[in-house]
């Protein structure tokens, strides 16, 4: 607890917490307005914490959908003072674990990334490994047992007061309209310290599997094996479903589980095809998903100059390819862009409202009289005249390129060619 609490650690975590922002807890408290609070009353609480007396306040709740839309997500956030602890305790805690977690464990860790997961998936699939065991834990993070956790933490902290203070975190009440519920079981996401409890936790899993001698990836509690034969596989997560639910006590989510070809599943977003050396994809589903966030974008900038519009689309796009940039599949990239084209289209023609004014501009765009005035008058829809050929010619790619539209496939090659 005093390596947490010193001077060094806890700047290093304040300033983490201040550049990271996030919402206010249930005390709507600021990034902000920390540090006059600090000033006022951290010798107080710093003795709490020293004297095992400190008490984290509940988290407030909030549910976000899942990817998909397929439901939603409940997330914890914790007031921003206790960010800054647990933050403080990450800190600490994670050169303590971090050096005997797995090769094969990517999520949340120091110098490792989503890339180098699905980098180490398609060598697993290239070295003959044509089966995956698709392994979905049912509700991860709601269904953590704290015993179990906490055993586990033990293995490695003495330090009684930090082990009571993880399982105050763990057992802190969430708020939710007014009304405090109290937590047996779950680690709420949200605060700085549950992606490492989590890692701690599944080590069990990576160990077992790594005795085993099973190639397997892991991120967080998306855990994939990779074997030879679907008999395998179906021995294998028969094998693990019964290791987890004794073990840690963790259900697998037999829906949404399978043994399956790698190509037909999805690991953090991507596919790939079924050559002998695959290639990576996006995954359709991840493609829905941004489809619906730009056209929600879309929603959002209507009334605005068109110029407004692409600024705002500028950040979505470029942390969407950024994710995507191991894709080596480029045709669905090259759909997209025209997708955004024909976007941007139908929203000129829909701004325009009447015939007289799109026949006005068309013309200012070259086309000639008699043209621009039946494509004004044709009595189709905006989407259908944002495809065709007279807005096509009015406003060719070029014009969007001025207008600083991020074109997904140029990205793309500046991502690479960077790299």
């Amino acid at each position: 607890m005093e390596m947490i609490l010193s001077r060094e650690n806890m700047m290093a975590a304040y300033h983490r917490v201040v550049r990271k922002k996030g919402a206010p807890g249930i005390d709507e408290m600021t990034v902000e307005q920390l540090k006059s609070h600090l000033t006022e009353h951290w010798p107080r609480i710093r003795e709490e914490l020293l004297a095992g007396r400190y008490r984290p306040a509940p988290v407030r709740g909030v549910k976000i959908p899942k990817p998909g839309g397929k439901g939603m997500r409940q997330l914890g956030i914790p007031t921003v003072l206790d960010r800054l602890i647990q933050q403080a305790m990450h800190q600490v805690l994670m050169p303590i674990f971090d050096p005997d977690f797995s090769d094969s464990s990517y999520g949340f860790r120091p110098g490792r990334s989503a890339h180098d997961a699905v980098l180490a998936v398609r060598s697993h699939v290239a070295g003959g490994r044509r089966f995956v065991v698709d392994l979905d834990l049912e509700k991860f993070f709601d269904r953590v047992n704290h015993d179990v956790l906490m055993a586990r933490v033990a293995r490695k902290v003495e330090d009684k007061r930090v082990l009571r203070l993880i399982r105050r975190y763990l057992q802190a009440g969430l708020m939710t309209g007014g009304v405090e519920t109290a937590r047996s079981e779950g680690t709420p996401q949200g605060g700085p310290l549950s992606p490492l409890l989590s890692n701690i936790l599944l080590d069990d899993l990576d160990k077992e599997l790594e005795r085993r001698g099973h190639a397997f990836c892991r991120y967080a509690d998306d855990c994939n094996v990779y074997v030879r034969s679907q008999r395998a596989g179906e021995r294998i997560m028969a094998s693990l479903t019964r290791f987890l639910a004794e073990r840690l006590k963790l259900k697998v989510n037999g829906d949404k589980s399978a043994v399956d070809r790698p190509w037909k599943r999805t690991f953090l977003s991507y596919t790939m095809t079924a050559h002998k050396a695959p290639r990576l994809l996006i995954a359709r589903s991840s493609v829905a998903r941004l489809l619906d966030k730009l056209r929600a974008a879309f929603r959002a900038g209507r009334g605005c100059a068109l110029a407004a519009t692409v600024k705002h689309l500028a950040p979505i796009l470029r942390g969407w390819i950024a994710y995507f940039r191991l894709t080596e599949g480029k045709g669905i990239l090259e759909e997209l862009d025209g997708w955004l084209r024909r976007k941007l289209r139908c929203v000129l023609w829909r701004q325009w409202k009447r015939p007289a004014t799109r026949r006005t501009r068309l013309v200012q765009r070259g086309l000639t009289e008699q043209r621009a005035r039946d494509s004004a008058s044709n009595g189709r829809g905006p989407w259908w005249n944002a495809g065709a050929s007279h807005m096509n010619d009015a406003f060719r790619k070029a014009f969007f390129n001025a207008l600083g539209l991020i074109s997904l496939q140029n990205e793309l090659r500046r991502l690479n060619h960077a790299s």
